[in-house]
């Protein structure tokens, strides 16, 4: 399948990769799998983008990186998106932390006008998913992350562009 579109992604500190991927490990031990991209560190993607403005895409995430510290994110709870087939943690609304970054991003697709900040954990089929939810809900616990870096992808399949870290 040939690419379709960008995205920019917002990667969570080294401690919430590691706590994270404890979750996920426990979904696995217990027989869940899903179908998320793998290989991606756990992030909040904060655009999407066409692909003919790879160029201007990439100009951009080093320009918001260079504007931004590193950002913190309470990730509060778990949800599901409509259709049930999306597992994610969810961070807190904060207009002057996250929701700032978002806001930031000059460029994007003009059907990106809807926003729901999310840190996909598993995605299946929802009788999948609503067993995971089960699971974990007996080990998430509130935490705080970080924002660390910006990441631009091309998607199908995955082609990196480009990683920056917030100064």
């Amino acid at each position: 399948m040939a690419e379709q579109f960008l995205t920019l992604m917002a990667d969570l500190d080294d401690r919430s990769q590691e706590l994270m991927s404890g979750w996920y490990r426990e979904l696995q031990d217990a027989g869940f799998r899903g179908t998320q991209t793998p290989g991606l560190p756990y992030h909040i993607s904060l655009a999407t983008i066409s692909l003919e403005d790879e160029k201007a895409a990439a100009e951009e995430t080093h320009r918001l990186a260079e504007a931004f510290s590193p950002i913190p994110v309470h990730i509060s709870h778990i949800g599901l998106f409509a259709g049930g087939k999306v597992l994610f943690g969810a961070p807190d609304m904060n207009p002057a932390g996250l929701v700032r970054l978002h806001d930031a991003v000059t460029i994007r697709k003009e059907e990106d006008f809807t926003w729901t900040p999310h840190v996909t954990i598993l995605i299946d089929e929802p009788e999948t998913v609503h067993d995971a939810l089960r699971i974990l809900t007996g080990s998430f616990r509130p935490f705080m992350a970080q924002v660390t870096g910006l990441h631009l992808c091309a998607f199908w399949p995955t082609r990196e562009i480009a990683y920056v870290r917030l100064r």
